[in-house]
């Protein structure tokens, strides 16, 4: 029977040998192979993500609100707790590795019947000359217990190998929500002098059309102008005060979406009033592709996750080998607590050892390794995705910041062209020379024009933010 089990363990070890030359070998550097030299055929390794936060942002008021905002997020708090579970579940994996020891004590009593081998057994022993064994029967322990699977196979030690990953997986995850919320807040901030400075324009306007208005209903006196001239002005006014509120009600949701972000309740946001579109975006460097493995939190967290996944395949693996636990216990056991200290008589100890293979269960076995290998080539394939979108990002937003430059110069001469044309159609109606429609119609382009301006100067900043975001800026 001996030489069945040996030869049992014999064929579960060989199988285990084939499943380990058979398993895949994922690694992080297969999966950025092929990503391009340079983002744009030039290979400056200048790159803005390493600047800090602090240096990258020039407005004092912004740098005061991402401080409140790192400090008082919810979602960046509910990310330092998930750190702290990874945490404790490192110490749980590591004290799988070491001995269990307990000590405990217990009591109790038992009656056996008179007639029964025991009772018997009892009844004819002798503790000393002429006293029996009592009837009913104590039992009285106290003791040390042990148990320690050793781990021969380091199934425990890369199960904690893989927890270790899995928690620096979450230090990035947070690094990643740090970088999202920082670039929220800012492009947030950016949006509200935006609505600041189309505010103020739109004000402009409406005291530009209500002189207008009032030169039209002068000139209607003098018979120069229509009825219906005064109401095509009175109705452009207040299309343009209708148009000042619905700015003021996106001022107030951009405000308390901003307070989301901090952790406060509504109130009103900090702000240099300032024309934006004096304001510069900051000049960016993108660096080379290589780069972004390092500083995008969110590729580093997918390579930890391929880490822990490849480790998570070894501990599967060895499920399949026999498992040698080593048991022992040292105390004093006896029936009556006066006895518990008699020694020699009240020790008790043991030691053993077992080594058990899995026979019955080895299906279960297999489908867990199974379904380790294919969350492994899961992360592999979600590693390649990440390093793929960081590129494609970075791109993408180098491009939009160039092609805006260049439509916002073209704005500005839009703007320029369309602020003169007011001067020169109001120079002309008051001459009689235009109607008061050209005149309607050049004060609605300009409005258009001056908005487009901003809006274009606020996707420049926004543009400039997100491309310090996804180059790996933001988190340091």
């Amino acid at each position: 029977m001996n030489k069945t089990k040996f030869k049992r363990y014999i064929v579960l070890l060989s199988f285990g040998l084939v499943v380990i030359s058979c398993s895949p070998t994922l690694t992080p550097l297969a999966a950025t192979k092929g990503v391009p030299e340079s983002f744009d055929k030039k290979t400056d390794t200048t790159n803005t993500a390493t600047m800090p936060w602090r240096t990258y942002f020039k407005d004092q008021n912004l740098i005061n609100l991402i401080d409140m905002a790192l400090k008082n997020n919810q979602e960046l708090q509910i990310t330092l707790q998930e750190i702290e579970i990874a945490k404790n579940d490192i110490r749980v994996r590591k004290g799988a590795i070491l001995p269990k020891v307990a000590i405990g004590a217990g009591s109790g009593v038992e009656k056996v019947g008179r007639y029964t081998s025991q009772g018997a057994g009892d009844a004819s022993t002798q503790i000393k000359p002429g006293k029996e064994m009592p009837n009913p029967l104590g039992d009285f322990k106290l003791g040390a217990y042990a148990n320690w699977e050793v781990d021969i196979w380091k199934k425990l030690r890369n199960s904690k190998k893989a927890a270790v990953n899995r928690y620096l997986s979450t230090i990035e995850g947070k690094n990643f929500v740090t970088t999202n919320l920082i670039a929220e807040v800012a492009n947030s901030y950016y949006e509200l002098l935006a609505l600041d400075s189309q505010l103020e324009i739109v004000k402009k306007n409406i005291a530009l059309q209500s002189d207008a208005l009032e030169i039209v209903k002068v000139q209607k006196e003098a018979a120069r102008a229509t009825e219906l001239a005064v109401q095509k002005f009175q109705a452009e006014v207040l299309a343009s005060k209708n148009m000042e509120f619905d700015i003021l009600q996106s001022i107030k949701e951009t405000e308390n979406k901003i307070n989301f972000l901090l952790g406060q309740y509504p109130q009103e946001i900090k702000r240099d009033r300032s024309d934006l579109v004096k304001l510069l975006p900051n000049t960016l460097y993108s660096g080379v592709p290589s780069q972004l493995l390092t500083n995008r939190p969110d590729v580093k967290q997918a390579e930890f996750e391929l880490e822990a996944a490849k480790l998570d395949v070894k501990t599967a693996r060895a499920e399949f080998y026999p498992s040698l636990d080593i048991t022992a216990s040292i105390g004093v056991n006896a029936f009556k607590p006066t006895y518990l200290f008699t020694f020699p008589e009240s020790l008790l100890y043991s030691l053993a050892g077992d080594l058990v293979a899995p026979i019955i269960n080895r299906n279960a076995i297999k489908a867990e390794y199974s379904s380790a290998n294919s969350r492994q080539i899961q992360a592999l394939y979600n590693y390649e995705r990440t390093v793929l979108n960081a590129f494609v990002e970075v791109s993408s937003q180098m491009s939009r910041i160039d092609n805006l430059e260049k439509s916002y110069t073209l704005k500005s001469q839009q703007v320029a062209a369309m602020n003169r044309s007011i001067d020169v159609a109001g120079d002309l109606f008051k001459s009689a020379r235009v109607d008061y429609f050209e005149v309607l119609m050049t004060q609605r382009d300009a409005l258009e024009s001056q908005l487009e301006l901003i809006a274009t100067k606020k996707e420049q900043f926004n543009s400039a933010i997100t491309l310090y975001k996804v180059l790996g800026g933001g988190w340091k």
